[in-house]
């Protein structure tokens, strides 16, 4: 190291600004050239290491954001508060703006950063503050290796360079926003195209067996107040959740989906809120959460039940403030964002045992929708085996879809459906796998305690072994679904998947009356 006066007599202030400035605006990335800046300035000036930090006034903050020592540079994101005496310091046009201290406690403006344990109590600073059309940006700060090895002569060199320090400063914050903002509209963009891959869900049975639950939809859709789904695992909230958002204003904004089950709870916090770059170990760059991503749009917060304590707190103050907080972060940032939750618990019994907290229950439950198990919405069975069976198709690249044979319907319709919509759904994948003719639906078996659905409407598999007696049952189950419709989108024949007159001439076959006349109540 240096003595404290060594090359003082041999010193070219010239040539000693021309070869800093260019360090210092050899790159757009602060850490890179504090560190080829404090490299040369080793040859003039006892200093073992520098920081650069950006001053906000706005917030009365100041934020490290880089490092240099003798083995390289380094970004850093640190912030403490700045005590007011030093914002009026700061807030102060041309004045004195460098400043050299025997020892660092000596210097107000470094105490905050020896409490953070950046300075060390009793090494020399020599700090320079930085202005842009005197208006305070930052400052650099050169740490001597030991107490008093900084002087007067050394704060005079360092004060030549304050413009190029400035301007170097100030290009390299815009570099480094312009830099995060693209990384983070990169990664909104991923997130997004994923989401997006996803078609927006048909509600089928919107007209049948939905129709109470879309009706309440319709109502609450164009408000922003918090949706509440309620149900059976399978029933198709999240299908619920997405016209919700479909049929709001929010419409082109994001529809953001979060399953809290499938989320450990380590991870919890991070994946709904979000987090800053360095928050811990392997958090590089700054992350958006859930809440954010979804800003302009609709959250839908699957399976709410599952939230822990901790998660529960953060969630209220976010329905309560619309603002939310990122691990590691110090500043509120606001949201809007609209929320749909679902949970297939009973969320009153987790309320009185003391799981989910009351207050955030009070908060989600302003508009409830409990939607029917499948079981109690047995006339959209028809419509959502076809549906299904096209979906898989399409799916799986295959040519045209296969029939439902009238046997295949009266055991979906007979099948007690434990699992809802969504096992319905496997059984129709499964189906078209190991499909050579019309799907017969066989295989299915209802778990042990589990009753079979049929209430007497239903055709029975066991009320007639001929053809014609299994066909006609079959028909006659789906008219009464339809109430008699032939034709039409709800009608028997596109429920069946046969021509209106196909069907009409089967009917005539087995004497099923249809018409006016014919009563399908």
């Amino acid at each position: 190291m240096p003595s404290p006066t060594a090359g003082l007599s041999m010193f070219d202030a010239n040539r000693f600004f021309r070869e800093a400035t260019l360090r210092i605006c050899s790159s757009l990335n602060m850490e890179e050239w504090l560190f080829e800046s404090l490299t040369y300035f080793r040859r003039f000036i006892p200093v073992e290491s520098a920081y650069l930090t950006h001053f906000a006034a706005e917030t009365g903050t100041q934020t490290a954001l880089a490092k240099a020592t003798s083995g390289g540079g380094e970004a850093l994101e640190v912030t403490v508060s700045v005590p007011e005496s030093v914002r009026k310091h700061f807030a102060r046009g041309p004045g004195r703006d460098v400043h050299v201290a025997r020892r660092a406690r000596d210097l107000m403006p470094s105490r905050p950063w020896i409490e953070r344990g950046l300075l060390a109590a009793d090494q020399a600073v020599l700090s320079v503050r930085l202005r842009i059309r005197r208006e305070t940006i930052g400052a650099v700060i050169l740490v001597g290796a030991t107490a008093g090895c900084l002087t007067s002569e050394h704060a005079r060199r360092v004060a030549m360079l304050r413009e190029p320090f400035a301007i170097a400063l100030a290009n390299s914050i815009q570099y480094r926003q312009l830099f995060r903002l693209t990384e983070s509209v990169s990664d909104d963009n991923r997130f997004l195209r994923a989401e997006l891959r996803e078609r927006a869900p048909e509600v089928v049975g919107q007209d049948m067996g939905l129709k109470q639950v879309m009706d309440l939809v319709h109502h609450v859709a164009p408000r922003v107040s918090p949706v509440l789904l309620l149900g059976e695992t399978g029933t198709g909230k999240e299908v619920v959740a997405s016209a919700v958002h479909q049929l709001s204003q929010r419409k082109t904004g994001p529809f953001v989906k979060v399953n809290c089950g499938a989320i450990a709870e380590s991870l919890m916090d991070t994946e709904l809120f979000g987090h800053e770059k360095g928050a811990f170990t392997g958090a590089i760059t700054t992350k958006k959460g859930r809440f954010e991503r979804a800003d302009g749009g609709t959250l839908f917060l699957d399976e709410v039940g599952e939230l822990k304590p901790e998660a529960q707190v953060r969630l209220l103050r976010v329905l309560e403030e619309k603002v939310i907080e990122r691990v590691g972060g110090v500043q509120p940032v606001p949201v809007d964002t609209r929320l749909v939750a679902a949970t297939h618990r009973d969320l009153e019994a987790m309320v009185r045992a003391g799981t989910f907290r009351e207050d955030l229950y009070f908060r989600l439950r302003v508009f409830p929708i409990t939607l029917p198990p499948l079981r109690e919405r047995r006339e959209d069975i028809p419509a959502l085996a076809h549906h299904f069976v096209q979906k898989k198709v399409r799916e799986m690249g295959l040519g045209d879809p296969p029939t439902i044979a009238p046997a295949g319907m009266a055991a979906l319709m007979d099948y007690g459906w434990p699992g809802n919509v969504r096992e319905l759904e496997n059984a129709v994948e499964r189906a078209v796998i190991l499909a050579s003719g019309p799907l017969q639906f066989e295989d299915l078996r209802a778990p042990s305690g589990v009753r079979r659905a049929n209430d007497g409407r239903a055709p029975t598999r066991q009320s007639g072994l001929a053809l014609d007696a299994v066909v006609r049952e079959h028909i006659e189950a789906v008219l009464r679904l339809t109430r008699g419709r032939v034709a039409g989108e709800h009608g028997a024949a596109t429920l069946l998947g046969v021509n209106p007159s196909t069907l009409r001439k089967k009917m005539r076959k087995l004497r099923i009356p249809f018409g006016r006349t014919a009563r399908w109540r």
